[in-house]
């Protein structure tokens, strides 16, 4: 959320006591560089509380997502959110991390994983691929050919279609949810991606990027219910050693 509409509805609460009321998770910060809740009019120090029941994710995903970040996040106010003690209501199979040779196997992978889903009764909209960034669509395009399914790439109006398999950036994926997900092209060089790392000018701004890209990858795992799967092609990227521990 931009700060200035934290401001504007900061104006709207006029200060009146618990006037105003959020929910959000640090963990899925990835649009924009972290902003002062007290500067823009909205003191939350104290009064900020962590949910912990998680209602919508498998135990078993959302357990190996939170690999990717840190047990404790905070923001530039000092708030704190812990992600010790969370729970899901329900189990369901571990997610499936693959480190292929060539980016063909690697489609072989997903294709195949597809075609399982189809054969267990998920339907073809309930499953989405997502991928770094548009350089890397063309791999779920090819997956979801050969497994001979229907699909829809997505703008940004973030429309999924009955019947079609969903493909889209990771930044995209923020707000979605699907029974089943892939996540592809977790290359070396590709998560985090490259050219941003060349961009930075001091250690802030790299650790930033390393933050916010852990960040993409783990909103994109999220998104799953039930089952998970993630590819790459070697040498994968670091990240993967962080999920797969």
């Amino acid at each position: 959320m931009p700060s200035r509409w934290i401001r504007f509805l900061a104006a709207i609460g006029d200060a009146r006591a618990n006037a105003l009321f959020f929910a959000g998770d640090l963990g899925q910060r990835i649009f924009q560089q972290p902003f002062s809740w007290k500067t823009a009019g909205v003191d939350i120090r104290g009064r900020s509380a962590t949910l912990k029941v998680n209602y919508r994710t498998s135990h078993q995903i959302r357990s190996q997502s939170d690999r990717l970040l840190g047990p404790e996040l905070a923001d530039v106010d000092g708030n704190t959110e812990s992600r010790k003690g969370t729970v899901s209501l329900f189990n369901g199979p571990q997610p499936s991390i693959k480190v292929l040779a060539t980016v063909e196997l690697e489609i072989q992978e997903a294709s195949q994983w597809l075609s399982r889903l189809i054969e267990a009764g998920v339907p073809p909209h309930e499953i989405a691929i997502f991928v770094r960034s548009a350089a890397e669509v063309d791999r779920p395009k090819a997956a979801v050919k050969n497994a001979g399914l229907p699909f829809n790439v997505l703008d940004e109006n973030v429309e999924t279609t009955l019947g079609k398999v969903s493909i889209s950036t990771m930044h995209l994926a923020k707000g979605l949810e699907f029974r089943a997900v892939a996540v592809m092209g977790c290359d070396d060089e590709i998560i985090p991606l490259q050219e941003r790392i060349e961009t930075v000018a001091d250690e802030a701004d790299l650790e930033d990027v390393y933050n916010t890209e852990r960040h993409l990858l783990y909103v994109a795992c999220t998104r799953a219910r039930d089952q998970l799967l993630v590819t790459s092609t070697a040498p994968a990227s670091e990240f993967l050693d962080d999920l797969s521990r």
